[in-house]
Order: structure tokens, then C-alpha cells, then sequence
């Protein structure tokens, strides 16, 4: 093995009781204002947004005209991301969490807490860290549920503008497969 190469193996962890959220990966850390993520005193180089996004430079541009601001989307998204977290957190605590929503962002949460995937399911996961320490690559996927169907689903909230916005978004697929990737070697008995 050569100088700066670091091999780990994963072990498969164990489900949780029932009513309980998946436990955190031992030795995993995100640093949150950079967003970057460490295993074991490792710091990973790579992130699964920063790998998939992808982004022309023309996209980047518009990205970072519209993120700041009281309305740009940097607010938007951490205040919905927030609001969906209580919520699920509440479920998982065994009842409705009592959100309260600002009326400023009610027209993306009232639909999102309302959406037929929260209703009786389980919760497994509620922005989890998870990591591929083999290829180097951190991230965090924003929910994990069991729907009272048993069928259990990976997700990962993207908030927009308008409906208009919507149509011109950029399918998550590539980061979620990341994480249902990362997912399954750390929890192979998950099926999503």
C-alpha cells in the first residue's frame, strides 16, 4: 500500500428498533460551512453533489445570481429542508410534529407536510450522513421511509421557484443512486 492510500472496511450496521432512526455512521463528520466530510480522521476530497451536479457555467452563473437575498433560494431551500426535517423527526417521535410555517414559505409546505408519502409511514432516516470511503466520496440524503405500502423510499428535497422552474430542473437520479449506493453498503438489508 502505498503513502496517502487509506482502505476501510465497512461493516454492515444494525437495523434499529422499531420507532427509531437509523444510527449515525461511526467516525463520520460533516463539516458543515464547508460541507465537506471526514471518516476517521480522514477528510473525503469528494461530495455527491459536488461530483454529479454537473452544471454548465452559464447554470452556475444564474445559480449564484438567485441564491442570496430574502426571496433567493439559498433561504428557500433551508427553510423548507428545516420545516420538512420537524416534520419527519415528529413522525419519527411517534405523532405530528406541530411545525409551524412561516406564511412567506407556506405555498411550498403546506403541499410538501401534506404529501401522501408521510401519511403512516415509517421513518428511517432524517438527514443522514453517509460515506464511500474507498472512493473517497461524502454526502447526505434528506429522508429515508417505509411507506405503509412497505415499499421504502430514498429522497432528497429540491425546492424551486414556480412550476415553471420545475420543468427546466435537472433530475435528481445520479445523486440519489450515489446514496442508495453508499446505502447499501453500509445497510445491504435496505431495499430501496
Amino acid at each position: 500500500m502505498g503513502q496517502g492510500f487509506h482502505f476501510f472496511q465497512t461493516m454492515p450496521l444494525c437495523l434499529p428498533a422499531k420507532g427509531q432512526l437509523l444510527p449515525p455512521i461511526d467516525g463520520l463528520a460533516m463539516a458543515e460551512g464547508a460541507h465537506r466530510y471526514c471518516f476517521r480522521d480522514d477528510w473525503l476530497p469528494f461530495s455527491v453533489t459536488g461530483i454529479v451536479s454537473g452544471l454548465s457555467a452559464a447554470a452556475r452563473k444564474q445559480i449564484e445570481r438567485t441564491k442570496d437575498g430574502p426571496d433567493g433560494w439559498e433561504v428557500r431551500g433551508t427553510s423548507i429542508h428545516a420545516i420538512l426535517e420537524q416534520h419527519l423527526r415528529g413522525i419519527a417521535n411517534g405523532g405530528m410534529s406541530g411545525v409551524v410555517i412561516d406564511e412567506r414559505w407556506a405555498k411550498w409546505a403546506e403541499p410538501l407536510l401534506d404529501h401522501w408519502l408521510w401519511r403512516d409511514c415509517t421513518v428511517l432516516a432524517v438527514e443522514y450522513q453517509l460515506c464511500d470511503a474507498r472512493k473517497r466520496v461524502g454526502g447526505s440524503f434528506d429522508f429515508l421511509v417505509r411507506t405503509a405500502q412497505g415499499n421504502t423510499v430514498l429522497g432528497d428535497l429540491k425546492t424551486v421557484s414556480s412550476g415553471a422552474a420545475l420543468k427546466s430542473r435537472k433530475p435528481a437520479g445520479a445523486q440519489l443512486g450515489a446514496y442508495c449506493s453508499m446505502l447499501a453498503s453500509w445497510w445491504p438489508t435496505i431495499t430501496i
